[in-house]
Formats: C-alpha cells, structure tokens, sequence
C-alpha cells in the first residue's frame, strides 16, 4: 500500500473544514485601548478577551514590566534549574501561595505545560488513571494522553459519573481532574461533591482554575476557595497569569511535596525556558491589584447582571452561568458565524465557537465581559444581539 502524502492529506482535510464552515482564521490586532481594540483599520468593542478585571493595560502592572525589563532584560535566559531562576519567580510563587492560602507555589511558562507536568510527574506508573470531566480544557486531556495514564471521562458537572469511572480502575494512583469554571460553558464545577468523591475512592483532585482566579472567592482566589476546600482536599490547582491577572504564564499551588516533586522531575518545568521575570514582575503588581481592588469584581459581577437581564427580557438562549463567560448557543456552524459577523458590522467583536473546541451542534458565540465594559457598551451589544437573532444574516466573513 503506497504511503499518503502528507500535502494531500492536509489539503482534503481543509476542503472539508471549508465545507463545514470551520476554517480558522486568525484577526491582526493593531492596537488595544482597554476594551477597544483595532484591527483591519476597524475599531471594535471586544467581547472576546479573557483580561476579565482589566489589568493587562492598567498603569502600575505595565509600569513594573517595564521597569524589570530595564533592569533584568527580556528573557530569563535559561530553564529554571540551570541558570534562569530569577528572584522575581521566587517573590511571584511567595505572594501566590500566600494569597491562595497555600504551602507552595511553582511557575510554568503556560497552563498548558502546567497541566501536564502535574499528569507526567504524578501519574507514570501502569495503570494509573485520570478521570476527567467529559468538557475540560483540552490541555487537560491532551496530557493525560500524553502522559500516558488511563483517561476515563464523566458526563459534564457530574460527581455521581465520576465516582463510577473511579469505581472502574481500583488499581494504580488516581487523579480526579476538572476545571474550575469551564471555559466554554462559564459554570463552575462541583468541587465540594468532587472533593467527597476524590477522598472517597482515594484519587488525588486537581482543579484547572484558569478561569476561576481573581474572579470568583473571596479576595478573588478562585473556585477553590469558593468552594472552601482546603489543600487537604484539592492538594493542587492551577492559576492562570493570563486571564483575569492579564499576564502570560501559569503556576500550580498546593501540597508543598507535591510541588517540589513537580520541581525536580516534571519534564515541562525542567527543559523549558523559564517565563522572563519581568512578566514575573508585572504579575506580582497585577496580584496585588486584583487582591486589593474589590470594586472590579463588584463591577464585573454588576456587568454579568445586566447582561443576563437584558439578554433574557430579549428572548437570548443563554446557558446557566453566572460568570463572565456568557455562552450564546446558536446550533450550526454556519449560524454562529452569520451572526458573529453581524455583530462586527455593528461594531462588536465576538467569536464565533465551533467543534471541536465545543461539541457537535453547539456552536455559539462566547460572549466574555471585563470590569472595563461600560453598561452603555454591554446594553448595545444586548441590543446588537437581539437585532441579530430577528435578522439572522447569511455568513459572510470567517471568524
């Protein structure tokens, strides 16, 4: 049997993206001015950026890059264990575990190594398992598979499914994996009931709070904390620098063995280049922003309240979140694109999302809010919304 070709591999599977209105295009973004953005000599109103609190441009987290850049340059120069540790990693992972409630802290250069470091170094063994929620990142599940580990997934939000598929693989070291709040549906997963099963079954609960930290919880410290689970129950957790913290990076806090083990075996943390510490810096800056300025979550959740009112006396089909990831399903590809496009005719940037980064007949817009959207902003894209929806347009433009 003669070997394919790669080129006409890759160039039937993209006629059938083409023909199921999945081509990925990416936008060139000119400039940034808080929520409005440039691109393609256009300025439009952003709904579709993860900086929820608005930190990534606020004056004194920029102000301490700069200055770390200055003074220590653009790059760490090296992994952390062989010259790159630099002590601006050492104060971000102190203030990090101290403001999470947490014995140690330790920086990956992204969440998506993070996660799979801690599936790598913890679960190596035959017949180790990592049972996960069936709508996790894919970062999540791509590092099970990496790792090599079992995989076994749950119905969404489902602690009694995730019980059966522990109940399934008693031998070997079990991980019971989730996100914190669910990047493509905006809830937030049952972590007390999780917790109750991980002990149970004797599997180790590690939260993805990518999307849960400086947004939900007291002082903004996440699901985790919102749930009061202690590092007994979720002994760790992922935090994203480049969310609400409007940074670049990610750590995993938690049991401090568990953090050392990570630190002196997980393959991502020792053969990567370790994050700049300028960015480091900023982080630290953007931390404490987010730990003393209550009123962007009280501003934030205030936006979410408006919107979800608005949207529903407009007959919008939200789902059920209460955070500022605001799902708009719209069912076929091809609508989700129509109506993302109509939208940016009006003014307004909201993606389009389509399998497979969401499940078959699901497509929607994401609609994500920031403590720097005005209520006139979030009103006009209610009413855009709703014109839409009557109108609904042919698709014009990829998104």
């Amino acid at each position: 049997m003669a070997r394919p070709d790669l080129h006409d591999r890759i160039a039937a599977l993209r006629k059938l993206r083409v023909a199921q209105d999945r081509v990925r295009v990416r936008r060139i973004v000119s400039r940034r001015d808080g929520v409005r953005v440039e691109t393609e000599g256009r300025w439009l109103v952003a709904f579709s950026s993860n900086d929820y609190l608005g930190l990534s441009q606020q004056f004194q987290v920029t102000t301490a890059l700069q200055d770390a850049a200055g003074r220590d340059g653009v790059g760490s120069g090296a992994s952390h264990l062989v010259s790159g540790h630099h002590a601006a990693h050492v104060a971000l992972e102190r203030e990090l575990a101290e403001w999470l409630e947490r014995p140690a802290a330790l920086l990956f250069a992204n969440g998506f190594l993070a996660n799979l470091a801690v599936q790598q170094a913890l679960l190596g063994e035959e017949g180790d398992v990592c049972v996960q929620d069936r709508l996790n990142h894919a970062s999540l599940l791509d590092a099970s598979r990496l790792a090599g580990c079992r995989l076994r997934r749950y119905p969404h939000a489902d602690a009694e499914g995730a019980i059966r598929q522990l109940r399934n693989v008693p031998e070997g070291a079990a991980m019971l994996a989730t996100d914190g709040v669910f990047g493509m549906e905006g809830d937030v997963a049952p972590l007390r009931g999780l917790a109750l099963v991980a002990r149970v079954q004797k599997a180790m609960l590690y939260v993805d709070d990518a999307h849960g930290i400086g947004v939900r919880g007291p002082q903004g410290r996440g699901s985790v904390a919102e749930a009061r689970l202690g590092v007994e129950d979720a002994p760790l957790q992922l935090v994203a620098l480049g969310k609400a913290l409007g940074g670049y990076g990610a750590a995993v806090v938690g049991d401090a063995a568990l953090i050392q083990h990570l630190a002196e075996t997980a393959r991502p943390y020792l053969h990567s280049t370790a994050l700049p510490p300028a960015l480091a810096a900023a982080s630290s800056e953007a931390l404490r922003q987010a730990r003393r300025d209550e009123w962007r979550r009280e501003k934030l959740t205030g936006l979410v309240d408006r919107f979800r009112t608005r949207a529903a006396a407009a007959g919008l089909d939200l789902g059920l979140s209460e955070t500022p990831i605001q799902p708009l399903l719209c069912g076929p590809d091809a609508q989700a694109l129509a109506w993302s496009a109509a939208l940016e005719r009006a003014g307004y940037w909201v993606p389009a999302i389509r399998p497979p980064t969401v499940p078959e007949g699901t497509a929607r817009l994401r609609v994500t809010l920031s403590a720097l959207h005005t209520p006139e902003q979030v009103d006009g894209l209610v009413d855009a919304l709703a014109a839409t929806r009557v109108q609904a347009p042919q698709a014009e433009t990829v998104a």
